[in-house]
């Protein structure tokens, strides 16, 4: 499969907003980082049908089917198939950066001092507790003390490369969002097209996000150190396109300006061979999981509490999962021009722990470069988007 690797740097303060509706009086919109991958892809194939040359509204009329990009209806050979903070070093090359995972907990302990990584774990619960997860399993943070996990962490690549590997995660591989972006909100009046007058009464809230360059870290007193020292952008991975060096792209609410470059980007090694022999794995969703079956991913089928995976080659037993609250992803249809359907996701960061896992390294490493759909996407649009994206660790 033939990737290309792109750093998204935003010119402009970014609006990055949910579903969430906006714009009544004293409304609040809140951004979120990082957005659905469906913004990338957008803004993406938006540049591209520009670059091209191609009629915007005869595409969105389905008047032109591009063999890369497709039609709005049908996309083509066009997908993301990674979308994840990011940032840039001084050599061309890209670090990213990861949400800590579901099977992360980080707390402080010693009054606040000192940070503690600890890995939430798989644990047979005796007949005698009843509870209605149908995991033969419970994913349990076993502590002293009761504590508060921290949020706004982001994982080094060194400690992503850590937790697939079921190594320990320290505080030396985690990053603060404060070092990464800056929250910029700025009030807006709502304009009243008829009377071509601000609107009585309708200031509203947005909050943007000014992620941070390197000239300002370095100014700041920041030498690079845990890889506060660089810009921070987005990494975009895509295939079956062909991309020019540079694009520049409206990114965004209000379509906010930033370039997507190409950029050189070794990816986290995985020991899929090593995984394949200890017959068990994690399944950790990169980006969004849209599934058919709520927080069950494609694949798997339960027959009581015996969930079975199978799925490009890769087959084993759901013992145990991980899935915070369901979200809910959207958007905007600017071809049909109206909103996209609300549909609930599992969200990024939720891991299933697989075991009797019946699999080679190839097709551990087909399942990952696929991502969780069919072989016959269940939604192609949402596929070429970027969702389903997942990473497999050891266990």
């Amino acid at each position: 499969m033939n990737v290309t690797h792109l750093f998204i740097d935003p010119v402009d303060t970014l609006i990055l907003r949910g579903n969430k509706l906006f714009g009544d009086p004293g409304s609040f919109g809140a951004s979120f980082v990082p957005p659905w991958p469906s913004v990338a892809a957008g803004a993406l194939r938006s540049a591209l049908l520009t670059h091209r040359g191609w009629d915007p509204v005869r595409f969105g009329r389905g008047e032109i089917d591009d063999p890369e990009l497709g039609t709005p209806e049908r996309p083509g050979s066009f997908s993301v198939v990674r979308f994840q903070l990011a940032l840039r070093n001084d050599d061309g090359t890209a670090m990213p950066l990861y949400g800590a995972p579901a099977d992360l907990s980080v707390t402080r302990r010693n009054n606040g001092n000192e940070i503690e990584v600890r890995r939430i774990r798989p644990c047979s619960t005796a007949h005698e507790i009843q509870t209605s997860a149908i995991t033969t399993s419970l994913a349990v943070l076993a502590e002293p003390h009761r504590s508060k996990p921290l949020s706004g962490l982001w994982l080094t690549a060194d400690g992503w490369t850590q937790h697939l590997g079921n190594r320990a995660v320290n505080a030396q591989h985690l990053v603060e969002s404060a070092d990464l972006w800056k929250l910029d909100t700025r009030i807006g009046i709502a304009l009243d097209p008829k009377k071509r007058r601000a609107a009585d009464g309708a200031l509203f809230t947005s909050q943007g996000i000014a992620f941070r360059k390197s000239k300002q870290a370095r100014r700041d007193g920041c030498k690079g150190k845990d890889g506060i020292g660089q810009d921070v952008g987005f990494l975009t991975s895509v295939t079956g396109v062909t991309l020019p060096d540079a694009l520049t792209l409206r990114f965004g609410g209000d379509g906010r300006a930033a370039l997507a470059t190409q950029i050189r980007f070794n990816e986290p090694p995985v020991d899929y061979a090593e995984i394949a022999h200890s017959g068990r794995c994690r399944l950790i969703l990169a980006t969004p999981g849209l599934f058919q079956n709520g927080w069950l991913p494609t694949g798997a089928t339960a027959h009581g509490n015996d969930l079975r995976f199978d799925l490009h080659g890769v087959r084993g037993r759901i013992t145990c999962a991980t899935v915070q609250r369901a979200e809910v992803v959207s958007g905007f249809d600017i071809a049909k021009g109206r909103p996209k359907p609300a549909q609930r996701v599992a969200p990024t960061g939720s891991v299933y722990w697989l075991e009797e896992l019946n699999a080679t390294a190839g097709s551990l490493r087909n399942l990952a470069a696929r991502g969780l759909w069919s072989e016959k996407a269940e939604d192609a649009v949402r596929r070429a988007e970027g969702f389903n994206r997942i990473v497999i660790g050891a266990y």
